[in-house]
């Protein structure tokens, strides 16, 4: 492709995308091909030769847009949001064209130092003190893995990485059982293993972690020998949105030197709210936190903020440098890929930058705030319709619901019902043991009407419309 032709298909696809978030609202949410329907209309070799871009652009609107669950639209209200606002869509156009591999300061200073700097805006408009360092990861995931490591390499006086785990003693991590799954997954990838993550029950009341129990199981685990090595704190858990009490977890843990990592990976974006702050009350005095800009904050995907008091822990345990890895003559810069876990990094603090300077943190707040409020006034809509019962309360912009007296099954179904509609996307969760239904607001491009559209859609989907 010669560069006039780069240009053309580039500006189609910029006014495809334009056309496509446009008419976003008329289509159904969710995908509705059957399995193996796309794979199977895809030929089974590569092509020999070469074919002009009409046909593979109009391939892709025939074959792939159908298979497409669309995330933008406006009543998506499944998982978690996964925002991209138009001017972090601009921002990628950018970084894709210039294709540039960040990993290092000398291999693009200005996505470096562009990185510190929209870290640093992040964690005042969160409202972290300045002693908090940061660092874009591609997923809470990896975030959270990278501060199960540095819990792993400071109990075991950094033999981890060299000696590895045999032979000593069992390191132990705790957490609530409210935490996300790649808390689960970051204990398998660390070596430290899925008997030794200690999930102590929630309060049924409110979700959160009890320090006192989470005192217990310490003390337990060193009567018998363990190390406690980390705990994982909750902000806005990912099946009802429960929040531990930071605060009050902060001292057992360092009664006991653990490493505190708070998983605020959907919540942490509302903190740009300072009313919402109290949900994360103590956060300060966190080692680690992660939160998703590409969430709830409009980046587009990948974007997450981990933010650290101690970064040398950090870098301790993640940095390895061959001489080809090395900058010479250059003192006080930072790599980047040193406080990560992939070498490869992409050019992350550009769709930040366009998009905190596009919209400033009062537009952001806007759009939070209005989520919230839809939300709530939703959740009070369907509390007072008869046969409905509100399993979990709103926390932000989630809450939970079922069809009152329906059994797990009646309620999967419902789901299904809800979904196959067409207007909406829902997710199911369980709730103190029941199968219940999930929904969240965060779509960049809902309005107040959408909420609206969602109570008829869950009212036909119920059997009650």
């Amino acid at each position: 492709m010669d560069n006039e032709a780069f240009e053309e298909w580039s500006v189609r696809a910029a006014r495809w995308g334009a056309e496509y978030r446009a008419g976003l609202s008329d289509r159904p949410v969710r995908a509705r091909t059957e399995p193996g329907e796309i794979y199977r209309a895809v030929p089974s070799s590569p092509p020999e030769a070469g074919a002009p871009m009409d046909e593979i652009f109009a391939d892709f609107e025939r074959l792939i847009l159908p298979g497409m669950t669309h995330w933008q639209h406006p009543r998506f209200f499944a998982y978690f949001p996964s925002n991209a606002a138009p001017a972090s869509v601009v921002a990628e156009y950018l970084v894709t064209a210039m294709a540039a591999q960040c990993m290092l300061w000398q291999t693009s200073p200005a996505a470096t130092e562009l990185e510190t700097r929209m870290m640093e805006w992040l964690r005042d408009a969160v409202g972290l003190p300045s002693g908090f360092s940061g660092v874009i990861q591609d997923s809470a995931s990896s975030a959270t893995l990278a501060a199960v490591l540095v819990m792993r390499e400071l109990a075991t006086e950094r033999r981890g990485n060299t000696a590895g785990l045999a032979g000593g003693p069992r390191l132990r991590v705790y957490c609530s059982d409210q935490v996300h799954s790649s808390i689960d997954r970051a204990i398998w990838i660390s070596g430290i293993g899925q008997e030794n993550l200690v999930k102590v029950p929630a309060d049924l009341a409110t979700g959160a972690l009890p320090a006192k129990a989470l005192e217990a199981a310490i003390r337990a685990d060193l009567a018998a020998g363990h190390v406690p090595a980390g705990l994982v704190a909750c902000t806005g858990g990912t099946g009802t949105g429960a929040c531990d009490d930071i605060a009050a977890l902060i001292p057992v843990a360092r009664a006991h030197d653990l490493y505190v990592h708070v998983d605020a990976a959907w919540a942490g974006a509302a903190m740009i709210c300072p009313e919402f702050r109290t949900l994360w009350a103590g956060v300060e005095e966190a080692d680690s936190i992660v939160f998703n800009p590409h969430k709830w904050l409009g980046a587009s995907f990948d974007c997450s903020a981990h933010l650290v008091r101690d970064p040398e822990a950090l870098v301790r345990t993640l940095a390895i440098q061959p001489e080809y890895l090395k900058t010479h003559g250059r003192e006080g810069i930072v790599n980047y890929s040193e406080w990560s876990i992939p070498l490869g990094r992409r050019f992350r603090a550009l769709k930040l930058w366009f998009l905190l300077r596009h919209h400033g943190l009062d537009g952001l707040r806007g759009i939070i705030r209005n989520h919230v409020d839809w939300t709530r006034a939703l959740c009070e809509r369907l509390r007072a319709t008869p046969g409905i019962e509100i399993t979990t309360e709103p926390v932000l912009a989630l809450f939970s619901f079922r069809r009152d007296g329906a059994s797990d099954e009646e309620t999967i179904a419902h789901v299904g019902a809800i979904n196959d509609d067409g207007r909406i996307y829902l997710t199911q969760t369980r709730a103190q043991g029941r199968m219940v239904i999930r929904f969240t607001a965060g779509s960049f491009a809902m309005t107040e009407a959408d909420a609206d559209i969602a109570y008829d859609a869950i009212l036909a989907g119920l059997g009650m419309g």
